[in-house]
């Protein structure tokens, strides 16, 4: 049993994976994600910072949620993280396009299977040739 102290409000719960807050915290956090989401569909042009003081939820947790890609705002409204890798600004999640690409070839390139050189056929045709023996008595 993995018992810890919730990150939000400090009672003690039983922890399994995720967040390290309560069921109550992340029933709470549920219901000011819903009010942020109509927020911004009321208000597609709205800054992280207005929609954080009209829905009294910390800016923090809005990027976390943007990085989540649970939230997305729109190309008008000015809003904007950077990109983990190399800085440009994105509306959601971690990576931009170009980055997520170069990633997923990496990864390609490195999980296929690499082909063995190609054998001559003069090797081949040598060692077969040869005479072998297998038990010699003196």
């Amino acid at each position: 049993m993995n018992v810890r102290n919730c990150n939000r409000c400090g009672r003690i719960f039983n922890y399994v994976t995720g967040q390290p807050i309560c069921v109550q915290c992340k029933k709470e956090l549920e219901v000011s994600f819903k009010a942020v989401r109509l927020f911004i569909r009321r208000n597609p042009a709205a800054s992280i910072q207005s929609v954080a003081e009209e829905c009294g939820v910390e800016t923090k947790q809005l990027r976390q949620w943007i990085r989540e890609e649970r939230l997305c705002f729109s190309k008008d409204s000015g809003v904007g993280i950077e990109c983990e890798k190399c800085g440009k600004t994105i509306l959601t999640g971690r990576f931009c396009e170009a980055c997520k690409n170069d990633t997923m070839s990496d990864l390609r390139s490195v999980s296929e299977p690499k082909t063995p050189p190609p054998v001559e056929k003069e090797q081949k045709q040598k060692k077969r040739s040869q005479m072998h023996f297998m038990h010699k008595d003196k």
